[in-house]
């Protein structure tokens, strides 16, 4: 327990000094969000905190990661390396979807590379078409959902917290200490992000954390069969899930590109309701953290069990799909 411990402190200490430098280097450099119909926030605000989050959890794992899993850490950190710098890129001009696709292909291709793939059905095109649009969906869901003042942050601090819980359980290491470093690294973040915000992750953030996820979903391991444990990081990672299907049901709806910006997420829609952008933003760590009780709960669950619970959180969350997308968003 003491590595993990160790990785969350430095990650959580190396986060809050990077964050006020990564905050300073933004405005000397530009990189800075102005307000826009696209955005939820009122004044400009500093972008690079993703810098902040991977330079907290590349450091933790350099300290106190274990060597024996080295060739995965690599695997992971390099294709996490190559999404948060086109984020980057992103943050600073511009780039086309499909140039940040690419990307996202690469850094999905080492991780099967290094044997991270779903491990479900006996055929391997099925299972890594679902590798793909796993780390791929998780990167871009995280990116969507970062659109309130410490949402993304927020967020992926329940989903980490969730995931190094499940994994010290198991006693999965690379895993568990993957969790603490992104657990510390988010939290240090959220001290400088959360509303008011002083600091926007960016992109270069959001894809990075989203990728990570993805990533430790994917090796998160159970004696319980693959047919019931793929629930588990799916239900975690619910909110950010749930938000990005929202978006582009209801932009295909109105016909809309899915790939523009805009404010109709879930917190949006919370807000044009009459709550306050905290009271959206706290509503969203509840649910997530619901989530991630009933994930744990299913460690354990039946095949019977197990798909009875899913069921019933699939129409509870058809139900508010189908409210929320009838609320006018601006």
């Amino acid at each position: 327990m003491l590595p993990f411990v160790l990785i969350f402190l430095v990650a959580l200490i190396v986060a809050m000094a990077a964050t006020p430098v990564a905050r300073r280097l933004a405005v000397v450099s530009g990189m800075v969000a102005i307000p826009n119909s696209r955005r939820a926030h009122q004044t400009p605000t500093p972008l690079l905190g993703g810098i902040a989050i991977y330079l907290g959890c590349a450091i933790a794992l350099i300290l106190f990661g274990d060597r024996f899993y080295v060739a995965q850490l690599i695997g992971i950190f390099v294709g996490a390396t190559v999404v948060s710098f086109l984020g980057l890129w992103d943050d600073r001009s511009e780039l086309p979807p499909l140039v940040k696709l690419a990307g996202q292909l690469v850094g999905a291709g080492l991780l099967m590379w290094t044997g991270i793939r779903v491990q479900i059905f006996p055929s391997l095109i099925i299972d890594g078409a679902l590798t793909l649009l796993w780390i791929i969906g998780i990167t871009n869901a995280m990116n969507l959902v970062d659109n309130m003042d410490g949402l993304s942050g927020g967020v992926a601090t329940v989903a980490s917290a969730f995931f190094l819980l499940l994994a010290v359980q198991s006693g999965q290491f690379l895993v568990a200490s993957l969790a603490a470093a992104l657990l510390g690294a988010c939290l240090g973040f959220l001290y400088y992000n959360f509303n008011p915000a002083s600091i926007f992750m960016g992109d270069s953030g959001s894809l990075f954390i989203g990728y990570v996820l993805a990533a430790v979903g994917l090796k998160l391991k159970f004696d319980n069969t693959d047919l019931v444990t793929w629930m588990i990081p799916v239900l975690i990672l619910g909110v950010p899930i749930f938000d990005t299907t929202l978006v582009v049901v209801s932009r295909l709806r109105r016909g809309v590109n899915p790939l523009v910006g805009g404010k109709d997420h879930i917190s949006h829609r919370l807000v044009q309701l009459g709550w306050t952008h905290r009271e959206a933003v706290m509503a969203l760590y509840l649910a997530c953290g619901a989530l991630g009780i009933i994930a744990t709960m299913l460690v354990h669950a039946t095949m019977k069990e197990a798909y009875t619970v899913a069921g019933m959180i699939a129409v509870v969350a058809l139900m508010a799909l189908v409210k929320l997308e009838t609320i006018e968003t601006s």
